[in-house]
């Protein structure tokens, strides 16, 4: 299993309608593309958040790296475009894939 990892830097002054809008509209926007079987949404806790923002992470897990690799060519830049038009400025996000163990 693949795990495509989201980091978020959140500034402060969108914390709150960032959280609603990934809960309700981004997270299952990405799911109903069909290329993931489970989605996480954390909060960081150490380092605790400082001045700069609320950082967050959003693990999305997906049966293999092909999956995965046709999500980021299909859909996800028109996802990510719907982030930086509603939030421009106001976040850094990256990217990291990982796979799990068995």
């Amino acid at each position: 299993m693949i795990i495509y990892n989201v980091t978020v830097k959140i500034d402060r002054s969108i914390h709150g309608d960032w959280v609603d809008w990934m809960r309700n509209v981004h997270i299952p926007e990405v799911m109903a593309t069909g290329f993931f079987t489970k989605s996480t949404m954390l909060r960081l806790m150490e380092p605790p958040a400082d001045e700069e923002g609320i950082t967050y992470a959003i693990q999305y897990t997906c049966n293999n790296i092909e999956a995965l690799r046709r999500y980021q060519e299909e859909e996800s830049p028109a996802l990510q475009a719907k982030v930086a038009e509603r939030y421009e400025g106001k976040y850094y996000a990256f990217r990291t894939i990982l796979k799990v163990v068995e």
